[in-house]
Formats: C-alpha cells, sequence, structure tokens
C-alpha cells in the first residue's frame, strides 16, 4: 500500500483486495537554495520576481516538437508544470501520481502503490495490471522513452518542467502516443555554478530530501549531480488474530542519483551524457476485504486506514531498482543540424502481498475477517530481468524562415522476463505453490519527417508523417500450478504490425496576441499480449488501436500581457480500442478490442498576473467518452449491484458505457500571493484540485463508482537572501480536508 501524500482511498467489496488511502496534513519545509554568480532570470522561476516582472508573465518555452518553441506558438492542446505550481504539488515525498487531475484531461492511478502508474488523457488509458501491458500514454524523460509500466514510475526531482501533450502524438514521437505524451524534462548542467538543497519532515515521520550541484568544470566540460531521498516508516497496524503486530506496514525508502555531463567539442559539436539509477525498497499496496457495503460506494466500519487484518503481512514486500544512461550529440551544420540519441534502460521489481485482505478463511471454522473470505490469496509478481534500448537518429533544419523540417529514423528493442507465484498463506513457512514465467521481445523501428511552411505572415502549416513497424515474440509457460491445477507447456505467440501516422495543423495568426491553430492528427498502438497464466490458461491478444482526432483552439495573451488563455476542443474516434476485462468464466484477465470509442471535450488552461501581489490559475477540462461496441460482454461481479443490462449468461452488455477511469470534469485553481516584508518576502499558495466521478471498470455498479475528489493544498513561506545564497523556510499541507473516497478496485467474484 502506497502512503504518499495523495488524497485517495481505495476500497473494495466482498470477497476483494483494498487499496490505498493517503493523507498528509501539514508538515514543515526547510530549504536552503544556493547560487554563485546567477541572476533571478536563471534561477527558478519560483524566485522573487521585480515589480516589472510581476506585472507581465513570462515566455514558456517548450519542447513538445522536438525544437524550442513558445507553448503559444504550438499546434497542440499543451501544459506545463514548472515553479511554485511543481514544487507544491510534488511535495511530501510524493511519487509521479502526484500529476492525477494537476493538468486538464490527465488522471494517474496505480494498483501496485508508489510504482507502475497508469496514466489516462482524455479518458484513453489502460487499467492492466501485467507488468508487460501497454498504454497508450507514453512517458519520455530527458529525450528517452520510458516503455515498461515500472519504468513510468521514474522519480521526479531537479526538474525543470513536465509538458504534458495531449491527443495523438504519432508522428514525432511514435509508438503507443495515441492518447498523449508526458516529457519529463530534467535541469541541465550550466556553465554558472548552482546548488540547492531542499529537506522536508512531515506527518508519520515522512523525509523528503533533493539536491544538486552543477557548473563548469573546465571550458568545455559542465557538469550536474542531483539526488532525492524519500522515506516513511511503517505505521499500519496489523490487527489480524495471532498476528498482531504494531507499524506492521505501509512504509517505504527510496533513493535517486542522476548525473549529466555535457561536452562541447568545437562550436559545432557537443555531447549531453546522463547516467541515472534509483532503488525502492517498501511494502506493498494494501489489500483490504470488505470494506463496502452490497449496494454502496461508501466506505464502511471495516475500512480504517490505520489498521489491517492480514495473516501473510510479514511476507509483504516491494523492492525496485533502475539503472538507464543516454548519450545525445549534436552537430550543427549551420542551416540544419545533426541529432543521435541513445537510450539504455533496465529495471527490476518484486512485489509480494496478502491479496486477499483479510485472514483465515470460510473452510477454516470461522476463523476469517474481516467478513467474508472465501479463499486464501498471496502472490508476488516480479521483473527478474529487463533491458531496453532506444536509438534516435535525425536531421533538423535551424531556423528557415519559409520552410523547416525534421527527418529521422528509430530504433526500440525490448527483452522482458516476466515471474509470477503464489503461496500457501497456511503452510509452514508460506512455501511457494505456483509459479508461472513470461518472456516478451519487442522490436520497433520507424522513418519520420514533420515539416513546416510559412505560407505568409498570417498563417504556418505543419505535416508530419511516421512509418512504423512493430513486433512482438511472446512465450508463457506455467512451472508450478496453484491448487493442483497443474503445469502448462510453453505458448508461443508472435505479432507483427505496420502502421503509418500522419498529423496536419495549421497556426492562423490572428494579431500579436492570439493564434487560432486546427490539428487533425492519426496514431497508433501495436498489438499488445496478456499471459497471466499462474491462474488462467490462456494467452489473449488484442489487435493494434487506431485513433483519428480533430481539435481546434485559441491561444492568447490577454490583459496587456499579464494573462495568458489557452482553449481548445477536439472530438476523436478510436477503432478496436485495447481494454482489460478482468474477471470469471471466458472473460478471466482477458484482453479485448472495442470496437469503436469516442470522445469529445473542451480544455482550458489560463493563468493571470492580478496585481504585483497576487497570481492566479485557473485550468478545466470536459471530457466524453463512449464505448460503441453492441456485441461486447464482460464477466461483472457477482455480489455487486451490476447497473448494466445483463445477457442470459450474466455478462454484462458495456455499450455505451464511458470508459473506466475517465472522469468527465477537472478542475485546478491555483492562487498565489507574495510581498515584500523585512529584508525578504512573504508568500502564500494555495490550490484545489477536483474531478468529478468515475467507473472504476468497463461494468457499471452501484459498488464501483468512484465519487468525486477535490484536494487542497496550501504553502506559507519566508524567503531571504544572505551573501549571495536564497533561504526558504515553508510551511505545507496536501488534502488538507482528509479526503476518503474510493479510487479503485479489483474483485475475487
Amino acid at each position: 500500500m502506497d502512503q504518499s501524500t495523495h488524497s485517495s482511498s481505495v476500497a473494495m467489496l466482498p470477497p476483494t483486495r483494498a487499496g490505498s488511502f493517503q493523507w498528509a496534513p501539514v508538515a514543515l519545509l526547510f530549504a536552503s537554495i544556493f547560487y554563485s554568480n546567477i541572476s533571478l532570470a536563471e534561477a527558478d522561476i519560483s524566485a522573487d520576481f521585480s515589480l516589472e516582472d510581476l506585472l507581465a508573465l513570462d515566455t514558456i518555452e517548450v519542447t513538445a516538437r522536438k525544437r524550442t518553441e513558445n507553448l503559444q506558438d504550438v499546434p497542440v492542446s499543451l501544459s506545463v508544470l514548472r515553479g511554485d505550481y511543481l514544487n507544491a504539488n510534488s511535495s511530501g515525498a510524493k511519487d509521479i501520481r502526484f500529476l492525477s487531475s494537476r493538468v486538464p484531461s490527465l488522471t494517474v492511478e496505480s494498483s501496485y502503490g508508489r510504482t507502475y502508474p497508469r496514466f489516462y488523457i482524455r479518458g484513453l488509458g489502460n487499467t492492466d495490471f501485467d507488468l508487460n501491458a501497454s498504454q497508450p500514454v507514453s512517458i519520455v524523460f530527458d529525450g528517452i522513452v520510458q516503455e515498461n509500466p515500472i519504468l513510468k514510475g521514474i522519480p521526479v526531482f531537479d526538474t525543470d518542467r513536465i509538458e504534458v501533450l495531449r491527443g495523438p502524438q504519432g508522428t514525432l514521437f511514435g509508438r503507443n502516443t495515441p492518447a498523449g505524451i508526458i516529457k519529463i524534462e530534467s535541469k541541465k548542467p550550466t556553465e554558472e555554478f548552482e546548488a540547492y538543497a531542499d529537506m522536508s519532515y512531515g506527518t508519520r515521520n515522512t523525509i523528503d530530501f533533493e539536491g544538486a550541484v552543477g557548473g563548469s568544470l573546465s571550458e568545455t566540460l559542465n557538469a550536474r549531480i542531483s539526488l532525492l531521498r524519500q522515506s516513511r516508516p511503517d505505521w499500519v497496524d496489523n490487527k489480524a488474530p495471532g498476528f498482531e503486530e504494531s507499524d506492521a506496514q505501509g512504509g517505504f525508502s527510496m533513493s535517486s542519483v542522476r548525473l549529466q555531463v555535457d561536452y562541447a567539442l568545437n562550436d559545432q559539436a557537443k555531447f549531453l551524457l546522463n547516467l541515472h539509477a534509483y532503488e525502492s525498497d517498501g511494502k506493498t499496496l494494501l489489500f483490504r476485504a470488505n470494506v463496502l457495503d452490497v449496494g454502496s460506494n461508501s466506505l464502511n466500519s471495516n475500512f480504517d486506514a490505520d489498521t489491517i487484518y492480514h495473516d501473510a503481512s510479514e511476507n509483504s514486500k516491494q523492492e525496485i531498482s533502475n539503472n538507464g544512461a543516454s548519450l545525445q550529440f549534436e552537430y550543427d551544420f549551420g542551416s540544419y543540424s545533426f541529432i543521435s540519441i541513445t537510450g539504455y534502460e533496465s529495471v527490476e521489481i518484486f512485489s509480494r502481498g496478502d491479496v486477499d485482505g483479510g485472514y483465515g478463511a470460510v473452510f477454516l471454522d470461522d476463523y476469517m475477517g474481516p467478513g467474508l473470505i472465501p479463499f486464501p490469496s498471496e502472490s508476488s509478481d516480479g521483473i527478474p530481468d529487463h533491458s531496453q534500448f532506444t536509438q534516435e537518429v535525425r536531421i533538423s533544419s535551424n531556423d528557415g524562415e519559409i520552410f523547416n523540417y525534421q527527418v529521422g529514423l528509430f530504433y526500440f528493442a525490448e527483452d522482458l522476463d516476466i515471474s509470477s507465484m503464489s503461496f500457501d498463506t497456511f503452510g509452514e513457512g508460506f512455501p511457494q505453490n505456483g509459479e508461472a514465467i513470461q518472456n516478451q521481445k519487442t522490436t520497433a523501428v520507424a522513418i519520420f519527417g514533420s515539416f513546416d511552411y510559412l505560407f505568409s505572415d498570417k498563417y504556418k502549416a505543419t505535416l508530419g508523417l511516421r512509418y512504423s513497424s512493430d513486433e512482438k515474440d511472446f512465450v508463457a509457460e506455467r512451472l508450478q500450478g496453484p491448487f493442483g491445477s497443474g503445469t502448462i507447456a510453453p505458448i508461443k505467440i508472435d505479432t507483427d504490425d505496420s502502421h503509418v501516422s500522419w498529423d496536419l495543423s495549421g497556426v492562423y495568426k490572428v494579431n500579436d496576441r492570439i493564434n487560432w491553430y486546427t490539428r487533425v492528427a492519426d496514431s497508433f498502438r501495436a498489438p499488445s499480449l496478456q499471459g497471466r497464466i499462474l491462474f488462467g490458461s490462456e494467452v489473449t491478444v488484442a489487435d493494434s488501436e487506431i485513433v483519428l482526432s480533430v481539435e481546434t483552439g485559441i491561444k492568447a495573451v490577454v490583459f496587456d500581457e499579464r494573462g495568458r488563455i489557452n482553449v481548445s476542443v477536439y472530438s476523436f474516434s478510436m477503432d478496436d480500442q485495447q481494454i482489460t476485462a478482468v474477471g470469471g468464466g471466458s472473460n478471466f484477465n482477458r484482453l479485448v478490442n472495442v470496437k469503436n470509442t469516442k470522445g469529445y471535450g473542451l480544455e482550458i488552461d489560463s493563468e493571470y498576473i492580478l496585481n504585483q501581489n497576487w497570481h492566479l490559475m485557473v485550468n478545466l477540462g470536459y471530457n466524453n467518452t463512449e464505448i460503441n461496441s453492441p456485441d461486447l460482454v464482460i464477466s461483472a461481479c457477482s455480489s455487486c449491484t451490476i447497473t448494466d443490462e445483463l445477457d442470459a449468461n450474466d455478462l454484462a452488455k458495456i455499450d455505451g458505457n464511458n470508459l473506466p477511469m475517465a472522469p468527465e470534469r477537472i478542475v485546478n485553481i491555483a492562487l498565489r500571493y507574495q510581498r515584500d516584508l523585512a529584508r525578504g518576502s512573504f508568500y502564500a499558495y494555495g490550490d484545489l484540485s477536483y474531478r468529478s466521478e468515475i467507473d472504476i471498470f468497463l461494468y457499471q455498479s452501484a459498488e464501483f463508482l468512484g465519487e468525486e475528489l477535490q484536494e487542497v493544498g496550501m504553502r506559507v513561506g519566508y524567503r531571504w537572501t544572505t551573501n549571495d545564497t536564497d533561504y526558504d523556510v515553508t510551511l505545507f499541507g496536501r488534502n488538507i480536508t482528509d479526503e476518503q473516497v474510493l479510487v479503485g478496485g479489483d474483485r475475487f467474484q
């Protein structure tokens, strides 16, 4: 169970597993930031502004199209998290799920706790929990795609900005981007010496430390090293009879380091080396049985955030190790540049937990609880071996007045081993009683191009094309069958598909402060496989999904450059969407394709300098999704109050339902106040994030309906400078209203 400072609660219906309640009230932060020979303009944007700066918004530069551009000129629905907004929402040793509902149309959740985040943009995502699951939202960290779902849980620290690109991004970024991209850019080495240390202490003895130091080592060599350390001791008590233990679970510790070296060979050629690693050691997501009553989605008396009832608690563990490297080379030929980016990632994980969420079982003379526990379930999943290699080369024009282009090649190779095991909770020493293994090898190649043409001072158009080929070689085998189910000989399946993605966009300059853009884009996700045959016996394959999206919007600077408002409307149609059906019978943990999925929505990003003291941000997203697949039926919970129509076999008809984990409304409001006081400045920052209710599963039921969720955060602090050193003392809180609602779940029946 993850106990990071994120406002949520996951509860289950009998017999189910329970998930994560997360809460952090006020904590104290002390940060010392050291700068030498650096101007405020080069420091973090949260540093003090002059009066003139405060009365005009700064220009936001992004690399959403792999070249540096003004946010207002990019024909994509795009949000940027940086500075105070990024720092405030990631406070308190949070993991990457802090991004959920922080910008329009983005939500994030996980059934693995602090790792394996699942991202949804405009309602499109993947609820699959297998360790080879693909997602339609791609994570790109410092130019390298993070493909495996465990890699997507990378620590976020010493970060310059996070760009969230909504809608298909299949031309420049390629495979598995039909919903969008989250692009994370770390702070890079500079010639000026920079250093900072930031430490916080909070609720439940939570410690969060990050820092960095960097600068010039010679006339041609710059470096930066960044560190992160987060920890929280166990704090959840186990009260299962015979297994009582105080502070049994809930803790974690995580350490990460990143070294970047920037070397200029000459005026034309430069290298950027990035070495990074992290390790995490803690407990799994906490499963809680029977914390919902039939017909209700409200937590009942069996739920207590500080208490569990597990008979296998002592075995709970989650260990993760990641190592990676990238090398970027750029050569400037004058009118064009050659860029090469080589990346390598490797991740390992072992996660074991008491999945039934309780103790005992019905066949043990009424020794069970809380509520009905039909059978014990203790299992583990792991990646004992993994490697990912990527190579991209491209040629990019340099600031052509009329015509600009990018053309390139991309190669991706991944080798992934997965191990799944089950255990006899009632046997001496909790012996293993089941084991299954998987191996998946993926190879993808692509050739792409993007071409900009300026037709006039008012109008510019962009055409993008990408040919992608994707192959997977998959094998699954059951070596030991739980409950006497026997072994399964190796099942081998290969998939192979190719697709031409494209996009066409245009930007019309209404005047110096308003741009109107329109974009039509096509993208795809290659075939996926699921082979969790530890308890099942079938390997399922989902065909490629293809999306066509149309959006148009206005990007405007208003109020004499004291405000920025970007508005977009969109619609999409996706054929053969890949979804995961979880349940008994013929739909047991199966991948299936939805015939067609449609969606439309509205997104607003805005920020305003109200005066020299007040800064306001208001963001909104409205997303409507609908499944159009009349013949598709899904196994539903037998003990739930199903509101969908059932067929003769009691399978739920999901035609017309919205997608799971897809809220219709997301709203963010952030207000910042700053005022000079004594020899420094006082500031206060408050934010509210809201998302409307969600359906947890593909089918609809009274129990698995996640209520609307709102989180309130605050920061109050004082900054001052002494001898070229900036100091900051802050009091902050996340989820200060202590929200506890259902946000996810699983079931056994």
